[in-house]
């Protein structure tokens, strides 16, 4: 006898694709589907979060998840506060708690978390009775990206299991990276990893996944490929020679594409460094699903919403 459905998510936060279960990543995407449903209608909004009061606290500049959770909780009728942080007390040395807390004292029901330090939203979990969602914390997860890379891909390839997934970029410093890895393992596909030596954490085979410094190897017959940004702003020292170098030897170009499988998916979380870590004509190209991973970004993070605030799949596109 095969288990029933669960039509809830289990916990009231969502920190991180490492505390979620394949059945529960199953029910994001499943819910997803009914969510991006809405955003083909002429009138875009549902009243499945209405009265419910959501504030965006982004610490760290954002184009995409920002305006991708914005557009989601408004298309389901929530309250939505974005705080702008140059203009808030933390200018004036106001810790992440003390910031929390006072924004809990108004009772909103969820808070949207981006923030440059790992954990940062496990804190909030720990003092907050609101739900926290994780819009990524520094180099640890970001969970919302791996789920809407999923549901990118189960939508043009009809699964997820026995894929062979490419992610080449810098490795070291990627929570999109950490949050995919979690989320393709458990849902049974053949995860490769490839970057420079200097950019491969040490013990990152432990977590299933095949690791190279050989790009040709990596991409070889996969069935998606996922460039990841080289962060200089996260760097301190000289991890490679020049940028230059880099893309030459690691650089996604329509070359070292004909290796892989002839429909293959190709992917970046963005923002791209065209020229960096993908050649212009292959970002712009016809296997390119990069403006798709943002159109896919509201429906996912509608779903997320929805499903903490307690709904249920199939209630989710009424």
């Amino acid at each position: 006898m095969t288990p029933a459905a669960i039509t809830a998510l289990r916990h009231k936060d969502l920190l991180g694709i490492a505390d979620l279960a394949a059945d529960e990543i199953s029910l994001v995407l499943d819910t997803a589907e009914a969510m991006k449903e809405i955003g083909s209608r002429p009138i875009k909004k549902v009243p499945a979060l209405r009265g419910k009061t959501i504030v965006n606290l982004f610490f760290e500049p954002s184009t995409r998840t920002r305006t991708s959770f914005e557009i989601a909780e408004k298309r389901l009728s929530a309250d939505t506060l974005n705080i702008a942080i140059s203009s808030s007390s933390v200018v004036k040395g106001e810790t992440l708690a003390d910031t929390a807390l006072n924004l809990e004292a108004m009772n909103p029901d969820m808070i949207v978390l981006r923030h440059s330090s790992s954990g940062a939203c496990h804190l909030l979990a720990r003092i907050c009775r609101s739900a926290i969602i994780n819009a990524g914390d520094g180099m640890h997860e970001h969970p919302t990206q791996a789920l809407l890379d999923a549901f990118t891909i189960r939508e043009r390839k009809k699964r997820l299991a026995g894929l062979k997934v490419a992610i080449v970029g810098d490795l070291l410093h990627s929570r999109v990276l950490r949050s995919n890895i979690h989320l393709l393992t458990k849902m049974g596909a053949e995860v490769w990893v490839c970057g420079p030596p200097t950019l491969i954490p040490t013990e990152i085979r432990r977590f299933g996944v095949r690791a190279t410094s050989v790009v040709e190897e990596a991409v070889r017959d996969a069935d998606v490929i996922m460039l990841l940004r080289i962060q200089l702003e996260r760097m301190e020292g000289a991890f490679f020679p020049s940028l230059r170098e880099y893309f030459n030897v690691f650089g996604m170009t329509e070359k070292r594409l004909e290796l892989a499988s002839p429909d293959v998916m190709i992917m970046h979380p963005g923002p791209m460094n065209r020229g960096v870590e993908i050649a212009s004509e292959v970002a712009d190209g016809p296997y390119s699903v990069i403006l798709d991973q943002v159109h896919n970004g509201v429906a996912v993070r509608m779903a997320v919403l929805y499903l903490l605030a307690g709904g249920s799949e199939h209630e989710a596109a009424a």
